[in-house]
């Protein structure tokens, strides 16, 4: 129990330090940039005024939709990382 207890305040002291984490995503060379928290949260969208064309929307929104994902992706990957340190090497009796 007392390993359950210390992993579940290192969770938490982890998933805490995650919302300060961030990662960025970007597209079109950098023309759309997405910050992401490593909590799952947006923290700030830049677009550079040459991404932005009146004609052709689509052409901007799936470039914020690719920074976005790759930002995404990213925070996922670091939180799994950081919580995986976690709990790696952590067992319970009767499992496997």
């Amino acid at each position: 129990m007392k390993q359950a207890t210390r992993m579940q305040q290192q969770m938490e002291r982890v998933q805490q330090e995650l919302t300060q984490k961030t990662v960025d995503g970007i597209a079109g060379g950098g023309t759309v940039k997405v910050v992401a928290r490593c909590d799952q949260t947006l923290a700030s969208i830049s677009i550079q005024p040459e991404a932005v064309n009146p004609q052709d929307v689509a052409f901007l929104e799936a470039l914020i939709l690719t920074a976005v994902n790759d930002a995404m992706g990213k925070a996922k990957e670091t939180a799994n990382r950081e919580l995986g340190s976690v709990t790696q090497g952590f067992s319970l009796p009767g499992l496997m």
